[in-house]
């Protein structure tokens, strides 16, 4: 219930959905001056969100920055968080990337040098797909044909958000049949936007995994012509993402997830 609400809530109030939603008051009741008043609104708010200079800015800020393969140690365990691929997709016989397939295959990536030794994929179906597997049990498919050893590979099909990421890995990670591994040992792979709230879930229930982002959306920011005049719709999904983060962290923290 809690996954339902909170998608819904977020949808409310992404920044995409109130300019929508000011825009269609503000056309209904344009022969009212208040009316007026929310169509402008309404149009400034979506010039500003569709900033490209600012949504780069904001974001580059807000991601962790990237480190260099060469200076990582060699891991135990690598932990990498789902919620790149359209599970519902068919035929269901490959595994369909959305954007975020670094989580994937940059994971692979550390496998085959040697920087990790087994990898635990966590995350369930979401919004009950269609698709017979779990999201998990997609990327582990798609490990094992690009050369990951199945043996090395375990999958945590229940996670629904970052709490359940937590709560379940944690569960497996000082299970018997794992054995106990300690969180120095650990890596934790996701999205670099995503980084903060996933390092807090982790720790509230006492990992502290050394971290690997990926998938960065933030560029070094360069102001000019282009960028702070002409709107662009990834500036929309920039703060999209980033207001979602935003209200993750706040629900989880009232909640007492981190």
């Amino acid at each position: 219930m809690f996954f339902y609400i909170s998608q819904l809530f977020s949808f409310l109030i992404m920044p995409f959905s109130i300019c929508l939603m000011l825009l269609l008051l503000g056309y209904i009741f344009n022969k009212k001056s208040w009316g007026k008043k929310l169509l402008l609104a309404g149009i400034v708010l979506l010039l500003f969100f569709s900033n490209s200079y600012l949504s780069n800015l904001l974001i580059y800020n807000w991601e962790p920055p990237t480190k260099d393969l060469s200076t990582l140690p060699v891991y135990e365990l690598g932990i990498v968080l789902t919620g790149v691929t359209h599970i519902d997709k068919l035929p269901k016989d490959r595994t369909y990337f959305a954007r975020g397939a670094d989580r994937a295959t940059h994971t692979v990536q550390l496998y085959k040098m040697g920087k990790i030794k087994k990898i635990l994929i966590s995350g369930g179906l979401g919004f009950n797909p269609v698709h017979p597997l779990s999201e998990a049990e997609s990327l582990r498919d798609f490990m094992v044909w690009a050369g990951v050893d199945k043996s090395d590979i375990i999958v945590e099909t229940k996670a629904s958000n970052t709490r359940e990421n937590a709560v379940f890995s944690e569960k497996i990670i000082t299970s018997k049949e794992v054995g106990l591994i300690q969180s120095n040992q650990l890596l934790l792979i996701t999205s670099a936007f995503h980084m903060k709230r996933a390092t807090a879930c982790f720790a509230k229930v006492g990992l502290h995994p050394d971290t690997f982002p990926v998938d960065f959306y933030g560029k070094i920011p360069r102001a000019n012509l282009r960028s702070i005049i002409q709107p662009s719709i990834d500036s929309i999904l920039i703060w999209h993402k980033l207001t979602k983060e935003w209200i993750g962290i706040a629900v989880y923290s009232l909640v007492g997830y981190i």
